[in-house]
Order: C-alpha cells, then structure tokens, then sequence
C-alpha cells in the first residue's frame, strides 16, 4: 500500500479501487502511525528524496544512445544564459527522459520550462505529472518529493490564476497526502462554499470525514456527490464504508451491492462479496 494517505478510506476498499479502476484510495493506518489525519498538520516523518539521487538512479537506467542524447543536450543547456531559450532546451530534454520512461526526471524538467514561461497551462501540466507520480510511488521519500513538487507548481498556478478551483482542489489532495491535512481541508471547504456541488472536493471531504470520524459530514459529502453522479465509485464506496463505521451494515451493504451493479466486473464483485462476508 502507498505510505502517504492520498484520498483515503478502508483497507478493503481500497484495495478495489487500486485494482479495479485506477483509484489513489490507501487504508487508514493504525493509532499511534505517522499518518495526516484531519483534525491537524501532521508533518510527514520521511525526508524527501533530493534530485540529484533521483537523476543518478535514472541515468543508470538509461541505453548508451540516450546517455549520449541527453549528454549533448545538456552541454548545450550549459551554455545558455538566455530564459526563453533555456525554458526550450529545458522542455526538450524533459521529453527525452520522458521518451525512456523515466517520470520522475522528465515532470523535473517540465517544471523548470514551466517556471521560466510562467504558464499556467504548462504548470497544470508538470504539477499533474508530480501528482500523479506522488499517487503510484512505492518509496515514501520519492512520494514525499513529487508530492512537494506538485505543490510548488500547483501553488504558482494559483499565483497566475487565483480562481482555478480545480488547481486548488489538486493541491489540497497534496496537502493532505505530505501531511499538511488542515491546509487541505481549508482549501477544499474555500472550494465549496463557493461551488457547493463540486465533485472532487466533495469526494476528498467525505473521504476525510471517514478518516476523522465525522461520520454524518462524510455522508453528506458523498450523498452531494450521488445527487449529480449516482453511478460515481467512489461516492458509492466511500457512502458504504461511512455506514458500516456508523453500525448501519443494512445500508452498507446495499450501497456495495449498488457499486457491484456500477462496475459490473465479476472480479469485483467477487472482492466486494469478499468484503461484505468480513463485517455483515
């Protein structure tokens, strides 16, 4: 399971969202765990991995003719004093490393060009890249970078476009998943009270209020969602597991049962009979 609490529900849900459709959703962890919960900052407890390893790794990855590509753009990136220029070279070695799979450094090197154009599209751009990488990396310290990457490029997406709610609902799930859990609360309630329907903020706030225990505001959040979207997943998931925590299993599971016609996967249904058989 990924270490830092990017959108988070059960153990068993979440496990079915991984598997079946691509969800970001992780277990809460144990009492006592270094883990963001939604009552404060919680800071993370590993330091971030620094650029500098992560390059190294990469390079080591890479075939001798890539090696040689990237060698010569780099010699040519070296003698550049110009911005605009340097944000040019700076975008096409990104998409070089990015051509050999290498993520991580590719999203560095978009966020440079982004920074030196100060574009807001080319921001949303890299700091998506960052999310994403955050959402799927299985070392803490390398989740812990790319979530801090992605709130440097969320954070000047704002600066350019202060109205953005969808940037601002991205950075507060980056809030919330390097531990700083109030900021993202704060920043999604902002998004709320100015749209009261948003799906993704939404869905964020009920995932927390599963977290915190605050059960009755989970709901509400989720049924928010249902109104607009009655075949959203993670609505209905996120619902389930609220009333199972809250005792009621009869409405619970019929929720489950609802996301097993939603999905309409026989392996999903299969973990979801799983799931409803350990507390029914």
């Amino acid at each position: 399971m990924r270490p830092i609490h990017y959108i988070t529900i059960a153990a068993a849900v979440a496990l079915i969202a991984i598997l079946y459709f691509g969800g970001n959703i992780v277990p809460p962890k144990k009492e006592g765990a270094n883990t963001p919960v939604a009552s404060g900052n919680t800071p993370h407890s590993v330091a971030p991995a620094s650029f500098d390893s992560i390059l190294s790794v990469a390079r080591q990855q890479l075939p001798a003719h890539a090696a040689e590509e990237i060698k010569t753009i780099e010699t040519q990136l070296a003698a550049i004093r110009d911005s605009s220029r340097m944000a040019v070279v700076f975008d096409t070695l990104a998409k070089v490393w990015q051509r050999h799979k290498q993520g991580p450094v590719a999203a560095y090197y978009y966020l440079l060009a982004a920074k030196l154009d100060n574009s807001e599209k080319k921001l949303t751009f890299a700091a998506q890249l960052f999310l994403d990488l955050a959402r799927k990396a299985n070392s803490e310290s390398a989740q812990a970078w790319s979530g801090q990457m992605a709130i440097d490029g969320f954070n000047r997406v704002l600066s350019i476009n202060p109205g953005n709610d969808t940037a601002k609902v991205l950075l507060a799930e980056c809030y919330i998943g390097t531990g700083q859990t109030m900021d993202g609360v704060m920043m999604l309630r902002e998004v709320t009270e100015k749209d009261p329907n948003n799906v993704p903020a939404n869905l964020i706030l009920g995932q927390q209020g599963i977290v915190s225990g605050q059960l009755d505001k989970a709901m509400a959040r989720f049924e928010t969602v249902l109104k607009q979207e009655p075949r959203n997943i993670e609505a209905l998931l996120g619902l389930a597991e609220a009333y199972k925590n809250d005792g009621d299993k009869e409405k619970a599971i019929n929720l489950l049962e609802q996301s097993k016609q939603v999905m309409n996967n026989p392996e999903f249904s299969k973990d979801i009979d799983a799931y409803i058989k350990s507390f029914k």
